[in-house]
């Protein structure tokens, strides 16, 4: 049996490589996490606005969770984890934009601004306290009723990736 010449030097390069990426941290979706890092904790997002809309803490909360679970390793868990997200929502309210000559608004805005304290329980000088604030533009032609469930989808999404990204994101 003849080998190619460099065929043990490349055997033991691409060895060392996956070696290499064994130990590493960084996953597809941005997040890096050490291997210590097992567990999450998401706490319900209270609606402290003066304006409170009924689904918007449950489902802050719920795209906060479903994010952590689908691109991360961690395991959800009540209370305690080695990672915790508390918040609460402090405004919540739709503004007139885009102002006319006529002085009526084209646009509206729905504003919402969250206020997060994240706590890395493995390594506190990752935690942070940060307010949040998203928007979406909707035309004044549109009645809010028929428009707020996806402004708010579009709204959490933004909110959740900031979130995320604020956290686990260490670029």
């Amino acid at each position: 049996m003849t080998t190619v010449p460099g065929t043990l030097f490349s055997f033991l390069l691409i060895a060392a490589c996956l070696a290499a990426l064994a130990g590493c941290t960084l996953k597809f979706s941005g997040a890096s996490l050490t291997p210590d890092m097992k567990t999450v904790s998401v706490q319900y997002f209270q609606n402290n606005a003066a304006l409170v809309q009924p689904t918007l803490s449950q489902s802050l909360t719920e795209a906060l969770k479903e994010r952590l679970i689908s691109e991360t390793n961690l395991s959800l868990i009540e209370q305690g984890g080695d990672l915790t997200f508390n918040g609460t929502i402090t405004n919540y309210a739709v503004t007139p934009v885009a102002i006319q000559q006529n002085e009526t608004a084209a646009m509206n805005r729905l504003k919402v601004t969250i206020h997060v304290k994240f706590t890395n329980n493995l390594d506190e000088k990752l935690s942070y306290e940060a307010n949040f604030m998203r928007y979406e533009d909707y035309p004044s032609t549109s009645d809010l009723a028929t428009v707020e469930d996806a402004l708010i989808s579009s709204i959490n999404a933004q909110l959740v990736e900031d979130i995320f990204n604020k956290a686990v994101v260490n670029w």
